[in-house]
């Protein structure tokens, strides 16, 4: 728990937006208003937050409002100064959120969001690591679908494993095994300016082709290689497999995590991403369209006129998304097997909404709460979900957020 005595617990920013709306309607329905958290609603726009808080539903009407603009320091200054947590969910993030890090980490004020660019996450370390260490604030990003499942049930099959055989897991592999739901328009967003600015960067191209491009300096080799781009059969889960869109950022966190934990799952750990697809020639047949579908995706994504053919035609816009019937019908199931010689241990991390929407803002929610009310040993600097929080996040998620993470 934050020792700061600040005016709020938490400050939902990126309120009027399509995920942060929904963020803040599951603050208001898990902890209410003039409870234990004290928290409020932040964006640029008065009267579009005062528009959003009307539709929440009863005693809405109490959620405080703040303003700032996400280019204007002294606005965000002001606001972060008020809370003990920031959650964030304007994106993309690499154009609209190093200004607020950079606030946050100055006012010794913890930071939590959804992004999934490497490229930007890589920059806001290098920049804001010392200040962040010195002011005490935690920055902890990837808190939604990318990257908590990857993040904390690798976390709970090491400590799994450990329990069993006494030692970490060797090796982790993620499989999606079956997934309900859409991408958000933000996270598609996002994935295009990372592609964009890989292309215009080298450095940034760099890191997201580094297996270890989010690991602290010194700790960026390891046993891991490019993450998978063709179809494979894993004998582990009887399986064809494909490629796993979200990889890039997963296996990056997960790898910085065993670093900042001092390598606890060990140093020559290994850990991969996947889709299953099923045995058999049906199996492989829906393996290899999967890969050739993502393959294309990227290649005309790279391609600018393509990629604004596409973004205009068929790709969701972010402050898009589906409605309340879909995002309660849509779920996630990934099997997580890990590995310690001849042992195995299979956990499985299941959600029970769609994963870009109703499951991302829970995550993100309770990552918030769970930064600002708990007694967590994180010191400031910059974290990773798992590193940050562990298990007292995954009781949260257990608890409120219709996430379970069991062994099979």
């Amino acid at each position: 728990m934050t020792e700061r005595n600040r005016e709020f617990d938490v400050v939902m920013w990126g309120a009027t937006g399509f995920t942060g709306r929904l963020v803040a309607e599951y603050l208001l329905g898990r902890y209410g208003i003039g409870g234990e958290l004290k928290w409020a609603m932040a964006g640029r726009d008065m009267r579009k937050l005062e528009e959003v808080r009307a539709g929440l539903g009863k005693y809405s009407d109490q959620i405080p409002l703040l303003t700032a603009d996400s280019h204007d320091r002294p606005s965000l200054d002001s606001m972060v100064g008020r809370t003990a947590v920031v959650c964030s969910t304007v994106g993309p993030f690499a154009r609209h959120g190093s200004d607020l890090v950079a606030a946050c980490a100055a006012a010794g004020t913890d930071y939590c969001d959804i992004t999934g660019e490497v490229q930007w996450i890589r920059k806001m370390i290098d920049a804001h690591e010392e200040t962040a260490r010195e002011s005490g604030a935690r920055i902890v990003h990837c808190c939604g679908f990318d990257s908590i499942p990857s993040d904390l049930g690798t976390l709970f099959a090491h400590r799994e494993m450990e329990r069993r055989q006494g030692g970490h897991c060797e090796q982790v592999k993620y499989r999606v095994r079956r997934m309900k739901g859409t991408f958000s328009g933000g996270t598609v967003a996002s994935l295009l300016n990372a592609l964009v600015e890989g292309r215009r960067d080298r450095a940034a191209k760099r890191t997201m082709g580094n297996p270890y491009g989010l690991n602290p300096v010194g700790d960026r080799k390891g046993p891991d290689g490019p993450d998978q781009t063709t179809v494979r059969w894993d004998e582990d889960v009887a399986s064809w497999t494909a490629p796993f869109v979200m990889a890039i950022i997963n296996t990056r966190i997960v790898r910085r995590t065993n670093a900042l934990l001092d390598y606890a799952y060990g140093v020559d750990f290994r850990y991969e991403e996947a889709v299953m697809t099923g045995a058999g020639p049906a199996g492989w047949m829906r393996a290899a369209s999967m890969t050739a579908a993502l393959g294309g995706f990227m290649v005309a994504a790279s391609i600018g006129p393509t990629r604004s053919l596409m973004n205009k035609l068929f790709l969701p816009q972010p402050g898009e998304g589906p409605d309340e019937d879909a995002r309660e019908k849509g779920f996630f199931d990934i099997l997580l097997v890990g590995k310690r010689g001849e042992d195995a241990v299979r956990v499985a991390v299941r959600g029970d909404r769609d994963p870009g929407y109703g499951a991302t803002c829970r995550m993100l929610g309770e990552s918030a709460v769970c930064l600002a009310m708990d007694a967590l040993e994180t010191p400031g600097g910059s974290w990773t979900p798992a590193s940050a929080m562990g298990e007292s996040l995954i009781r949260r998620l257990e608890k409120n957020a219709g996430m379970s993470f069991k062994v099979q």
